[in-house]
């Protein structure tokens, strides 16, 4: 499929018409923040990790797994955008649950560009239905006739295309600009690198003009402390095949360098980030561990080269696994826990 099939709309192609006939006028430069929205699993990280062109965000086959709105930054020549990762808008089933819709609430209060993604492979659903009547409530504005006017750009993200065929696609793209006034629509497979450069071009175009907010190399606004914590807790994701994971938190208590060693103690001179692991109960601590600490062993070796570009140095990863007792209930818990 070409970039120009079903992705730019005709106010997009007079954009960039002109631009064309401007020829020595120089570009206005954009810049601002997109939030990217969604059902659980649809794709949210893995298209921000690919648009970037690093791991921001951690990406796993399994729903729920963005916990925090993570911000990617991407630069280019003549733009900058703050790409705002959300955890999944669901109806929440614990306090996390709702502390997860909250954040997203706070990531959609601000925000210039809204991208809603929505998957090939899947119908359109009720978690659709309700996240439009939310973006509706605080984006749109609804006219005499019934349809609604967008205070901002709204654009389709349509994820997983390689997941249909070319008619499939087509019919995909028809159903999809039925559901919603979509400012843009635009299919993208962020695994396969497919139409990625059409989906940074439309986000651009539909982004204020503004001055540059970062420096060109910055593409994360996380500290290293929840960098680590978060590629930790994406690696146990992976590692183990049950629903455990959705019970695991991950802090990272220290990062120690060797001139901050003030014990006199013998010091092997790498610098020793300490992780603590967190479990619901004492009877899933064996399950994170593993047959003689084999998960640790694999987390650890799995991470050994991000955390290092990290900290910048060697790094000695100590993962400690610890029971915090009914935590995503719990609101002194959660506190604790950063949530």
């Amino acid at each position: 499929m070409t970039n120009t099939e079903s992705t730019v709309s005709d106010e997009q192609s007079r954009v960039d018409t002109n631009a064309a006939a401007g020829g020595a006028e120089e570009t206005a430069y954009r810049s601002g923040f997109v939030a990217v929205v969604g059902r659980p699993n649809v794709g949210k990280s893995t298209l921000i990790n690919a648009l970037i062109g690093k791991q921001i965000a951690i990406a796993s086959s399994r729903p729920e797994t963005t916990r925090k709105a993570i911000r990617g930054i991407l630069t280019t020549d003549h733009a900058q955008l703050v790409l705002v990762d959300t955890p999944g808008i669901h109806r929440p089933r614990t306090l996390l649950g709702q502390r997860l819709n909250d954040v997203v609430e706070e990531s959609l209060s601000d925000v210039d560009v809204v991208a809603f993604l929505l998957p090939a492979d899947q119908e359109i659903g009720p978690g659709d239905k309700r996240i439009l009547s939310r973006l509706r409530a605080d984006f749109a504005v609804k006219q005499d006739d019934g349809t609604f006017r967008w205070r901002i750009p709204l654009i389709a993200i349509v994820t997983k295309i390689d997941e249909l065929g070319r008619q499939q696609l087509i019919d995909k793209l028809i159903a999809i600009n039925e559901f919603a006034d979509f400012s843009d629509i635009v299919p993208v497979s962020a695994l396969e690198h497919d139409n990625l450069d059409e989906v940074r071009k439309v986000l651009i175009a539909n982004t204020p003009e503004g001055p540059q907010m970062y420096p060109d190399d910055q593409i994360s606004e996380e500290r290293p402390e929840e960098t680590i914590a978060e590629l930790v807790r994406g690696a146990f994701l992976e590692e183990l095949d049950d629903e455990l994971p959705h019970s695991l938190a991950v802090v990272v208590d220290s990062i120690e360098y060797p001139e901050d060693n003030e014990s006199g103690a013998a010091y092997d001179g790498k610098i020793h980030v300490m992780v603590s692991v967190y479990v619901e109960r004492d009877s899933q601590k064996p399950i994170i561990i593993g047959k003689g600490a084999e998960h640790l062993v694999r987390v650890k070796k799995k991470l050994r080269t991000p955390v290092n570009r990290i900290v910048g140095g060697k790094a000695k990863l100590d993962l400690h696994v610890k029971v915090a007792k009914g935590w995503q209930s719990d609101p002194k818990q959660l506190e604790k826990l950063g949530f």
